[in-house]
């Protein structure tokens, strides 16, 4: 049996694991850094040369400046109705589609389920023309509730499929108990199935939120009253002809990052959670 020395190891080990993980996270996390580093610079420091890597000093004029002037409270307010409506409508509908693909059988239901997951090939940019003109035929541009229905439209095949894989880990038992005990299908489902699947249901919902709160291209074509855009909208403004405010633009970028964050902390447990829900059965 060969035996291999700690020394050859412990280098091998350096070089191929640790190192591409650092040089992975580097490349990674240094635009979040230097984001963060632009923020915090006084408008004069952000384009001095020879460039300065930390803030100093550390001022936060380009948050309040965003938030109070350019209008992020607003673009902020506008993002977070258009994603919690959206990631609630999401949440609801796919709860009923992925139950119907993990319970029932059904004819075409393969083809479904491939249609499904095909409607993510399609380019959104395919779908802007004859989205605009439904849209302006029912009265709908300039609207955000123009971009709930679209958004709600476009998350839930995803968020079907994956609610599918979180139903199909709770067992039948629990709702042929329901059943037996005098409740219909749905009542089953909302006694039953749904306490169990929270985790789940949490999980869709912060992917649902995410996409929604990242969406830029229909929120920039269907949106154009300044008061009405969303975040991804209202740092496309920040870019002008010949002139861009660096400090506001990374502030803003900051202010955006914080809700998506926070959920993407929450949703590894919750991922992990809801795909061990119902493994245990009793």
């Amino acid at each position: 049996m060969k035996v291999i020395k700690p020394r050859y190891y412990l280098l091998k080990r350096l070089l191929l694991l640790y190192l591409p993980i650092l040089i992975f996270l580097v490349v990674i996390l240094f635009p979040l850094y230097w984001t963060a580093v632009t923020a915090l610079k006084n408008p004069d420091d952000i384009i001095r040369i020879p460039i300065d890597y930390l803030p100093r000093p550390v001022t936060f004029a380009n948050f309040a400046d965003a938030w109070n002037n350019v209008g992020f409270s607003v673009y902020f307010r506008n993002s977070f109705v258009v994603a919690i409506v959206s990631m609630a409508a999401v949440t609801f509908f796919s709860i009923f589609v992925g139950y119907s693909l993990a319970r029932f059988k059904f004819k075409g239901k393969n083809v479904f389920m491939l249609m499904l997951l095909c409607t993510q090939f399609i380019p959104q940019a395919m779908l802007i023309v004859p989205l605009f003109l439904i849209f302006k035929g029912i009265g709908l541009i300039n609207n955000l509730a123009a971009l709930i229905i679209i958004n709600t439209t476009m998350q839930l095949s995803f968020n079907s499929i994956l609610m599918r894989g979180f139903v199909s880990g709770i067992p039948y038992e629990l709702e042929e108990a329901a059943i037996i005990d005098g409740c219909g299908r749905i009542g089953a489902i909302m006694r039953t199935v749904v306490p169990v699947l929270l985790p789940g249901l949490v999980a869709t919902g912060a992917f649902a939120f995410v996409g929604v709160w990242n969406e830029f291209l229909f929120a920039f074509m269907f949106i154009n009253k300044q008061t009405l855009y969303t975040i991804p909208v209202g740092l496309k403004s920040l870019i002008g002809e010949f002139t861009i405010n660096y400090g506001v633009l990374a502030a803003g970028s900051i202010i955006a990052l914080v809700p998506a964050l926070i959920l993407f902390i929450y949703l590894q447990k919750y991922l992990i959670a809801g795909l061990s829900a119902g493994s245990v059965k009793g």
